[in-house]
């Protein structure tokens, strides 16, 4: 069994925790916030990524509801890029919301490419975050990053919802 977990040391790392939750899935053999347990070994259930991971680029493209999980995965890569743009940089948009849906349709390669662009723009969130852990906190900043949590764990349920429908 690995190390316990240590306790988050400011409101912002007690957030990123959350969220890395949602992303990543549990640290193995140690207790969730909200997902099922992930085993000592890693395997049982897991974050956002391994969630994708476990897609064919047909499988993530196939339509349900109106909806493709490539859809999700993008939306939510889209919406993490956002965050940092705002909080680091301060763009304050206009954002196509409606074009972060795309592409609902992946080749392989493209689904690949999905995936890379939401890990990276997970850690790039994850990397601006923590240059606010030491700091006094910040309405904006842990507004923000709450909102990603949420965001991550809806998109996590509706893609979850999405994949039942996909042989």
């Amino acid at each position: 069994m690995s190390d316990p977990i240590p306790s988050a040391s400011s409101a912002v790392s007690g957030i990123l925790d959350i969220l890395r939750e949602a992303t990543l899935g549990g640290h193995p053999g140690q207790g969730t916030a909200f997902l099922d347990g992930t085993r000592a070994d890693g395997s049982g259930n897991h974050g956002l990524l391994a969630t994708l991971d476990a897609l064919s680029a047909e499988q993530a493209s196939r339509e349900v509801l109106g909806s493709t999980v490539a859809a999700h995965a993008a939306h939510v890569a889209y919406h993490l890029e956002v965050i940092v743009r705002w909080e680091r940089d301060g763009d304050r948009g206009p954002f196509d919301w409606k074009g972060s849906f795309e592409p609902a349709q992946v080749d392989a390669a493209g689904w690949k490419a999905a995936r890379e662009r939401l890990r990276a723009a997970y850690d790039a969130l994850v990397t601006f975050a923590r240059t606010w852990e030491d700091r006094p906190a910040d309405g904006e900043v842990t507004g923000g990053l709450s909102g990603a949590v949420a965001h991550v764990a809806y998109h996590l349920g509706a893609i979850r919802q999405l994949i039942k429908a996909v042989p």
